[in-house]
């Protein structure tokens, strides 16, 4: 049971995300040999303000975008 995690800000929309999906499973049935059925792909948005990087949280970063 292969779990792919994608983590990023949120505005993407759901065909966005669906293609998203699409494109790792059929990445990883090929180059990992996955079985489609049983990948699952876990999508997780997050707001800008939870996210940090160099103890500077997203939205105070100068020209942060998603």
């Amino acid at each position: 049971m292969p779990v792919v995690t994608v983590q990023m800000w949120k505005g993407r929309s759901v065909d966005q995300k669906r293609k998203l999906a699409k494109a790792i499973t059929d990445a990883m049935v090929e180059h990992a040999a996955a079985k489609p059925e049983c990948l699952h792909v876990i999508i997780q948005d997050y707001e800008p303000q939870d996210w940090a990087r160099g103890g500077v949280l997203a939205t105070d970063m100068k020209g942060h975008r998603s």
